[in-house]
């Protein structure tokens, strides 16, 4: 019987299995980095063990330190969660000869499905081995781990050469293996899967299908269960092809078989051979804790000859600290506070008061509705996200509420491709003109307790925030009467709370403020210093870092007096684990390099600038 068991991962997958172990009185044992030193699963597992390393990223990526971690706290298990080294056989067998369990498939089923190329081949596929004349477009994919690293979308020849070499540089980052392959691009499918757990008495259950259809950069944004809309026969047809691909190699454990649907035919994606970050949609539909019935089935349980029936509908929002607007740009910064009402689950790996850093993932938090159908499922969760209490740096809330209420995705007609065709409606600022000015009133009130008017008229109170780029300024009157403001009556007013009433209708706004960071209700502002600060001017041509994060390329012979083409590749930045390439503004020539390979860069570091050719 498990008694403890040591988490391999981080953030919100370890504090879920962290959260299972506890109702089951099973101990957890978190490994954490230096970045990690206070992260949340280290806090909330009953032992943690340091993980040494110079690179952050890379410390969960150790095998060796891992093992020795757990025989040192006194593990009988290991769960690997999701991503890092979940899908390495090495790593399993590495477990097991160290005499402990492994929650998880065995590794010979791991090393035949856990590569793409090999789990093709297995299921009787191929991908494409002449890479020099592909046909267009294609897709660059990792062989080993997921969730969009490692993948490149490439549409011109001549750009399949930098795909594959930043592919392999991300999947060898985030899962310890550069190996990549291409195969053919479908544009308009549907990404649908299906959920299998298996015994080791030979039963195998195939637990429905997920829609995983919205997605950014190949990883997923908006998932749910069951996948809308699939004729009978095509539902029953990806059942069996999962159940086929699990009984092909032993497989024991959770599991989820990955295909793309077009036109009523299933492509086979692969198989991944762990827990899939969107199982809570299958747990809510079916009645299961899925890392408790993982940590049954390496006990040596046996499954119910049949699974439970399905019931309702449910879907999960991936709430990440994102800016959807600027290519999605991973954002960084204090989250200082994150509440979701109660009709919602949430999984999370942070809490009030934390850090989110550039070293790993930007998810904050999986936010889950499950309801009798998918429309009330829909509308319960786009619903908790607009009451959701968000403090912090910019992040996707506004757009999942904008997809979840989407005409295409409210009618099941999605694809893989809705956010190459949406995104600019999707991403357009939400404008209440009545936030600066809640503001503005909660600030005056935070001055002055008792008041700060005046017998004689004066002049009016302004006030300057920035929102969205833009730069806004509010004006309002305090005297004998109150606060005053032009077109509007001020019901109330505290640091805290303030009511106006606009045309008769009542909106009320909560306040909160960090700084020069002001949050009113759904709306980030930032205050302005009355008399503007100088800002550095930097020359036309610039390339400004979009985030925090490493140099870890420049183009080669990239020096001052270089002459580049306008979208050469010049500079890649790593944040997250994910690589940005930052390209020429224009044809021209390099006047300045202002970075070198390694170097820490914060938002807004000059990089280089590129002077526009004559002419």
């Amino acid at each position: 019987m498990i008694t403890s068991v040591l988490i391999a991962n981080r953030g919100e997958i370890a504090c879920r299995i962290v959260r299972t172990c506890r109702e089951l009185g099973i101990r957890t044992v978190a490994v954490h980095s230096d970045a990690d030193d206070d992260a949340l699963h280290a806090r909330v597992a009953d032992t943690a063990v340091r993980l040494p390393g110079e690179a952050p990223a890379d410390t969960y990526l150790r095998a060796d330190l891992i093992v020795k971690a757990a025989v040192a706290a006194g593990a009988d298990a290991v769960h690997p969660g999701y991503g890092f080294l979940s899908e390495n056989a090495d790593f399993a067998r590495a477990v097991q000869d160290a005499g402990l369990v492994w929650i998880g498939p065995p590794p010979d089923a791991i090393e035949a499905m856990a590569s793409k190329t090999r789990a093709k081949r297995l299921m009787g596929l191929a991908p494409l081995e002449d890479v020099a004349e592909p046909d267009l477009p294609v897709l660059v994919k990792a062989a080993a781990g997921g969730g969009g690293r490692g993948m490149r979308v490439v549409r011109r020849l001549e750009d399949l050469p930098g795909a594959l070499e930043t592919a392999r540089a991300e999947a060898a980052n985030a899962f310890g293996d550069g190996e990549v392959f291409i195969e053919p691009y479908v544009e308009n499918g549907r990404h649908v899967e299906v959920q299998i757990l298996a015994d080791t008495h030979g039963t195998v259950w195939a637990l429905g299908t997920r829609d995983c259809s919205l997605q950014r950069r190949h990883q997923k944004v908006i998932e749910e269960a069951p996948a809308p809309g699939l004729p009978a026969d095509l539902e029953d047809e990806l059942r069996a092809l999962a159940v086929r691909a699990a009984r092909a190699v032993s497989y024991t454990g959770a599991g989820t078989v990955e295909f793309l649907v077009e036109g009523g035919r299933a492509h086979f994606l692969e198989m991944n051979t762990r827990l899939q970050v969107e199982h809570p949609v299958t747990e809510a539909v079916f009645g299961l804790d899925l890392v408790a019935e993982q940590i049954r089935v390496a006990e040596g349980a046996a499954l119910a000859p049949e699974p439970p029936r399905a019931r309702g509908h449910a879907v999960e929002a991936r709430l990440y600290a994102e800016d959807p607007a600027t290519d999605w740009t991973p954002q960084t910064g204090t989250l200082h506070r994150l509440t979701v009402p109660d009709a919602v689950r949430l999984d999370t790996g942070y809490t009030d008061g934390d850090g989110i850093g550039v070293h790993y993932d930007p998810m904050l938090a999986k936010i889950v509705a499950h309801a009798p159908t998918r429309a009330e499922a829909i509308r319960t969760l786009a619903g908790a996200l607009e009451r959701t209490v968000l403090h912090g740096p910019p992040t996707n809330r506004d757009l999942l509420i904008r997809s979840l209420r989407h005409e295409e995705f409210t009618s099941a007609r999605m694809t893989t491709a809705f956010y190459d065709r949406h995104l600019p409606s999707l991403t357009a600022p939400a404008v209440d003109p009545l936030a600066p000015l809640a503001a503005a009133l909660a600030e005056a009130r935070t001055r002055s307790r008792f008041g700060g008017w005046r017998n004689l008229p004066s002049q009016r109170q302004t006030k300057r925030y920035a929102r969205a780029g833009e730069e806004i300024e509010v004006a309002y009157a305090h005297d004998r009467s109150g606060l005053t403001a032009e077109g509007v009556r001020v019901v109330h007013a505290d640091p805290s709370l303030v009511v106006l009433e606009a045309d008769g209708v009542r909106h009320r706004y909560d306040i909160a403020r960090y700084g020069d960071q002001v949050h009113v209700n759904t709306t980030t502002l930032t205050a302005l210093p009355r008399f503007p600060v100088p800002q550095a001017q930097h020359a036309r041509g610039s390339l400004l870092a979009p985030m925090p994060g490493t140099v870890v390329k420049l183009a080669p012979g990239l020096i001052t007096g270089s002459s580049v083409e306008a979208g050469e590749p010049l500079v890649w930045l790593e944040a997250m684990k994910m690589q940005h390439v930052i390209s020429a503004p224009t044809t021209g020539t390099v006047t300045a390099v202002q970075v070198t390979e390694g170097q820490q860069v914060q938002v807004g570091t000059l990089l280089a600038v590129v002077q526009e050719q004559d002419g």
